[in-house]
């Protein structure tokens, strides 16, 4: 009996450590869109707020409709030792991809991105760990040295200034990742902490910072600390104007990403054609038809605010709910085209049953 727990104790550590490699070592890539994003606006950095806070830059996310701006802030490393990677958006087969950013020993690849500040495409130039202490160059930090005393200057030189803000495709930043690079994805990494999350999701709930709003130059650039949104915040000095790509007007479902975005059917109304057997046959058919597709909105609805309360409980991070809206907006807009189609259908089949006769020709005279 000792033996056999002993086994089953083994396979469980082994499962346990197999989970924990999954949680460590698993970099995001989430969704994806069919156009890229703004370029990066140009902005200062807010002083860094105390000891140990590592620079993570400002860039675009996606909330299932519209591009977003996630302000550049300051943040407490998770562990003695580790760096950001920051996320960027890749061209691959026909659209672009979000890569998730995460917490690391080393600095992975960005996408070549230019984020300023350190982030000049590869590595992070801002600074370096020395035992417990993070050591901040002070050429390319806003560092006040009355409250950071951990300072150094260090010349740095980069040859982009480009603001593109993603890698491959049209216009995009021609960059691969290097072997060091690639071994960093790889390795053992931590994703987004708790507040930057919080970060993310104020910005994703102001309808300010969507780039349909304010056209590539967001009301706050960046911020001293995450969510502080009040205080300690900046304004880009400059950004390039965007316009978004034309929504489809006279499509509602396009823009809506649950069933409860959309706006409800109307109720079928019969108008008399002159047969009161079809006419009955019909409002039957479009009463039955409304019910359906209204079970189907319930339906739908119901599954997604499950997967949200999971998601919750899984304390997902931002990309898993990224994916999850862009999943939600295409069910939606699936459903919503069918029953379009299914109302044109039936329209289809009662009509011609109403339509006069052509009227007959005189004959032709010899």
């Amino acid at each position: 009996m000792r033996a056999h727990s002993w086994i089953r104790a083994f396979f469980v550590l082994l499962a346990t450590l197999a989970f924990s490699a999954v949680a460590y070592c698993q970099v995001g890539v989430s969704i994806s869109v069919g156009f890229p994003p703004p370029e990066l606006p140009v902005y200062e950095q807010p002083a860094c707020p105390g000891d140990n806070y590592i620079w993570t830059p400002g860039y675009w996310a996606w909330d299932g409709e519209d591009y977003y701006w996630v302000p550049g802030t300051w943040v407490l490393a998770p562990e003695v030792g580790y760096f950001w990677t920051p996320p960027y958006w890749g061209w691959d087969n026909g659209a672009y991809f979000f890569h998730e950013g995460y917490w690391g020993p080393e600095v992975g690849f960005y996408g070549g991105i230019n984020y300023g500040f350190g982030y000049f495409g590869h590595g992070y130039e801002g600074g370096r760990w020395d035992h417990d202490h993070f050591y901040y160059n002070r050429a390319v930090n806003n560092v006040n040295v009355t409250v950071v005393h951990n300072v150094y200057n260090e010349h740095v030189s980069y040859r982009s200034e480009s603001r593109v803000s993603f890698n491959g495709g049209h216009g995009g930043i021609d960059a691969h990742a290097t072997s060091q690079e690639e071994a960093a994805m790889r390795a053992r990494h931590i994703a987004p902490v708790a507040t930057q999350t919080q970060h993310i999701q104020e910005a994703r709930s102001n309808p300010q910072f969507r780039a349909s709003e304010n056209h590539g130059k967001p009301p706050i650039a960046a911020t001293d600390k995450p969510t502080n949104f009040q205080e300690g915040v900046v304004r880009p000095t400059s950004a390039a104007h965007y316009n978004p790509p034309a929504r489809m007007a006279n499509n509602p479902a396009r823009a809506a990403v649950h069933p409860n975005d959309l706006a409800p059917h109307e109720k079928p109304v019969n108008s008399p054609k002159g047969n009161a057997n079809v006419d009955q046959k019909y409002q039957q058919q479009q009463e039955q038809l409304y019910q359906r597709q209204q079970q189907e909105h319930q339906k739908l609805q119901q599954q997604q605010e499950q997967e949200h309360q999971q998601m919750q409980q899984q304390k997902a991070s931002e990309a898993q709910r990224q994916q999850m809206e862009q999943r939600h907006q295409q069910q939606t807009q699936q459903m919503e085209q069918r029953h379009v189609q299914e109302q044109q259908h039936m329209q289809q089949q009662h009509e011609p049953q109403h339509q006069a006769p052509p009227p007959h020709e005189a004959p032709k005279k010899p």
